[in-house]
């Protein structure tokens, strides 16, 4: 357990906790968040159901992302710098300047998508919004065309209220698409709050094994895939992660 997730805990979330130890993991029961933590080392432990939300946090990720895990802890447990849309100001951002601020601020690995929308407040960007390209649905309708939101984040500690919904809007603005579809990521949310904005839950993924290497993801499907990218990627970490909740935002042209 390191020392640096536990003094954050103490001193800048300024919660009491104590461990629950085991050999491939810790429980860390936190008394005044509404989450608890679970540190595990390579496989997600199987527990008993939780009373209360549970974030995951692989070691190997802690080691090499440990400032952005602590910056999006800081977030969850509502201590974050906010500022407002209605601060911000709305514009396209290019590939590159996309990638870096993924790099810095999401834990995920960097995705460039197609269509990227960021908000700035007072010349910097605070918040990113990556959207796929349109694919049409013909089993939803003949002219029926999705989107996929890849990846959504803030920079460091901050909260932007009402960011991803001014995005969004603006994103229906110029692509007039049908609907809106996305992944939550379980590891750090068993419910999203992407529900509030009219998203509408569709499905779960399972967990799965992904080996990281260099903002690279490999998705592992049985031992003889790991042990061939192992070979391939030597320098990277073997992460599984709780699944992910498929959302899927419908919109309506009539109202």
């Amino acid at each position: 357990m390191p020392d640096s997730l536990l003094s954050f805990l103490k001193e800048e979330l300024m919660t009491a906790y104590h461990i629950i130890e085991d050999v491939n993991y810790s429980k860390i029961i936190c008394s005044n968040l509404t989450f608890d933590i679970l540190y595990y080392i390579h496989q997600v432990p199987l527990l008993d159901e939780p009373s209360k939300k549970i974030i995951h946090i692989n070691a190997q990720q802690f080691r090499r992302d440990s400032d952005k895990i602590l910056h999006r802890l800081k977030v969850v447990a509502g201590k974050a710098t906010r500022i407002y849309a209605r601060q911000t100001v709305r514009a396209r951002v290019d590939k590159k300047f996309a990638t870096e601020f993924q790099i810095e601020n999401h834990l995920q690995i960097p995705l460039p998508g197609k269509y990227r929308y960021g908000l700035f407040y007072q010349g910097e960007l605070v918040s990113l919004a990556v959207f796929s390209g349109g694919r049409t649905m013909k089993n939803k309708g003949e002219n029926h065309r999705s989107f996929e939101l890849l990846r959504f984040c803030h920079k460091s500690s901050l909260l932007v209220v009402g960011g991803l919904s001014k995005l969004i809007k603006a994103f229906i603005a110029d692509f007039k698409p049908n609907d809106i579809m996305t992944y939550v990521d379980m590891d750090w949310s068993q419910d999203s709050s992407l529900k509030t904005i009219g998203f509408k839950i569709e499905g779960q993924n399972p967990p799965q094994n992904f080996w990281i290497d260099q903002h690279k993801q490999y998705t592992v499907l049985q031992p003889l895939d790991l042990e061939k990218i192992k070979l391939e990627h030597p320098t990277g970490y073997l992460i599984q992660n709780q699944g992910s909740i498929k959302l899927v935002l419908y919109v309506d042209y009539t109202i």
